[in-house]
């Protein structure tokens, strides 16, 4: 099978832990020691959040006396791709000895006419309460929402149209290597009136960007992996009820958070839409679980797992 693997961001830092570089890489760590045993049997595509990652740095970019202007949001796209691509890499080097892995950068191109750009709801950076998050507002232009019972800066967010290196990707798992790529969702670019690719100031979902991708490549399965294990129904509430096999249908009959779960229910129902094969969103350490359909939220055209994998000839409902 061909598998394409999105990690969340809270996967790889969790929240309230300090952003250092010994904290992330024992993370992901922890990541590719649930990650290896798909690799062992599958085609596997690897692409992951950054939104704490990209916060850090803009601040840092932004407290820089030394620079005129901080640095815009694609080029700190293209840092975090590289700082966590090279952790994965080795991670999954050391994984996976005699393996070829390869971490690239990856340009999401997005429309200059999209509407994202007037209206930001991604989360980038650390959490704040609401007195913190107000004040630095005011102090930064930002903009600030609320994040569950805190409170962080919110970007723009462009809906992803294509990844532009795509047939590279593809000549990458047809050689055998596990391919990281697309990190951040991918540093969003758009292409001006003489076609040439510029960068733009937002951060493409990467679960829609890792839907997207999956498509392109006739991936058979698509995994959102984050630090839940499963879509639930009232989250957070005393009555909450977790969701295990579902079709696309049923998932957006429902409501959800567009700052969080919402990307993640709307990139696996597209996916599942457009190719009729499964897509899951579950747990980091349930992945090899979650592909054998016994963890997570399962997707797939009629609620049964089976009949995605093996063409309906079985069944798990």
């Amino acid at each position: 099978m061909r598998v394409v693997v999105a990690l969340g961001g809270n996967a790889l830092l969790r929240r309230e832990e300090r952003p250092d570089a010994a904290v992330q890489l024992a993370n992901i760590r922890a990541a590719v020691s649930a990650l290896a045993p798909l690799a062992h049997e599958h085609e596997l595509v690897i692409t992951h959040g950054n939104g704490p990652q990209v916060g850090v740095l803009a601040l840092q970019s932004a407290a820089d006396r030394s620079l005129s202007s901080p640095y815009p949001f694609d080029v700190l796209g293209a840092e975090t791709q590289g700082m966590i691509g090279y952790w994965l890499l080795q991670s999954l080097q050391n994984a996976l000895p005699g393996r070829q892995v390869c971490a690239m950068l990856n340009q999401t191109l997005v429309s200059a006419a999209d509407p994202a750009f007037t209206d930001p709801t991604k989360f980038v950076g650390p959490v704040y309460d609401r007195t913190e998050a107000e004040r630095l507002a005011a102090e930064r232009g930002w903009t600030v929402k609320q994040d569950g019972s805190h409170w962080r800066r919110v970007v723009p967010s462009p809906r992803p149209q294509r990844v532009v290196e795509t047939r590279l990707i593809r000549l990458l798992l047809t050689s055998g290597a596990v391919a990281v790529c697309a990190g951040g969702g991918g540093v969003p670019v758009i292409r001006d009136e003489r076609g040439q690719l510029t960068g733009v100031e937002a951060v493409v979902d990467k679960d829609l960007t890792a839907a997207l991708l999956a498509e392109a490549l006739d991936a058979d399965a698509l995994l959102l992996l984050t630090d839940v294990p499963h879509v639930s129904l009232g989250y957070g509430t005393p009555g909450a009820e977790p969701i295990g096999g579902t079709t696309p249908a049923a998932l957006r009959a429902q409501q959800f958070p567009a700052g969080s779960m919402g990307p993640k229910v709307d990139a696996v129902c597209r996916f599942v839409e457009l190719t009729g094969a499964m897509a899951a969103i579950g747990a980091l350490e349930d992945a090899r679980a979650i592909l054998d359909g016994a963890a997570g939220t399962v997707v797939t055209p009629s609620g049964s797992y089976r009949e995605a994998r093996y063409d309906g000839t079985q069944d798990l409902t």
